[in-house]
Protein backbone atom coordinates (compact mmCIF):
# COMPACT_ATOMS: atom_id res chain seq x y z
CA UNK A 1 0.00 0.00 0.00
CA UNK A 2 1.42 3.61 -0.71
CA UNK A 3 1.64 5.60 2.02
CA UNK A 4 3.05 8.69 0.77
CA UNK A 5 -0.49 9.19 -1.57
CA UNK A 6 0.31 10.25 -5.67
CA UNK A 7 2.95 11.94 -7.30
CA UNK A 8 1.81 14.96 -8.31
CA UNK A 9 3.59 16.58 -11.81
CA UNK A 10 3.83 20.76 -12.21
CA UNK A 11 2.18 22.12 -15.34
CA UNK A 12 4.28 24.86 -15.62
CA UNK A 13 7.97 23.05 -15.71
CA UNK A 14 7.58 19.24 -15.72
CA UNK A 15 8.74 19.06 -12.33
CA UNK A 16 7.30 15.96 -10.35
CA UNK A 17 6.82 15.78 -6.56
CA UNK A 18 7.73 12.17 -4.94
CA UNK A 19 6.22 11.91 -1.50
CA UNK A 20 8.45 9.01 -1.04
CA UNK A 21 11.04 11.61 -1.88
CA UNK A 22 9.44 14.87 -0.47
CA UNK A 23 11.79 17.88 -1.32
CA UNK A 24 14.21 17.88 1.40
CA UNK A 25 16.25 20.79 -0.15
CA UNK A 26 13.03 23.15 1.00
CA UNK A 27 12.72 21.44 4.30
CA UNK A 28 9.77 18.75 2.88
CA UNK A 29 10.61 15.23 4.72
CA UNK A 30 10.20 12.17 2.47
CA UNK A 31 6.70 10.61 3.51
CA UNK A 32 4.78 13.53 3.02
CA UNK A 33 2.33 13.65 0.85
CA UNK A 34 1.14 16.41 -1.71
CA UNK A 35 -1.87 17.05 0.46
CA UNK A 36 0.20 18.07 3.57
CA UNK A 37 2.62 20.28 1.91
CA UNK A 38 2.56 23.84 3.23
CA UNK A 39 0.25 26.20 1.13
CA UNK A 40 2.93 28.40 0.48
CA UNK A 41 5.27 25.23 -0.82
CA UNK A 42 6.01 25.92 -4.28
CA UNK A 43 7.62 23.55 -7.00
CA UNK A 44 11.66 23.81 -6.68
CA UNK A 45 12.59 24.25 -9.96
CA UNK A 46 10.02 26.97 -11.58
CA UNK A 47 8.36 28.77 -8.32
CA UNK A 48 4.99 27.76 -9.26
CA UNK A 49 2.37 27.53 -6.73
CA UNK A 50 0.19 24.17 -5.72
CA UNK A 51 -2.53 25.12 -7.64
CA UNK A 52 -0.15 24.37 -11.10
CA UNK A 53 0.31 20.74 -9.80
CA UNK A 54 -1.80 17.84 -11.38
CA UNK A 55 -2.15 14.18 -10.29
CA UNK A 56 -0.37 11.69 -12.32
CA UNK A 57 -2.39 9.12 -13.86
Amino acid sequence: MDVAGKNYVCSMCGYEYDPKQGDPENGIKPGTAFEDLPEDWVCPVCGASKDKFEAKA
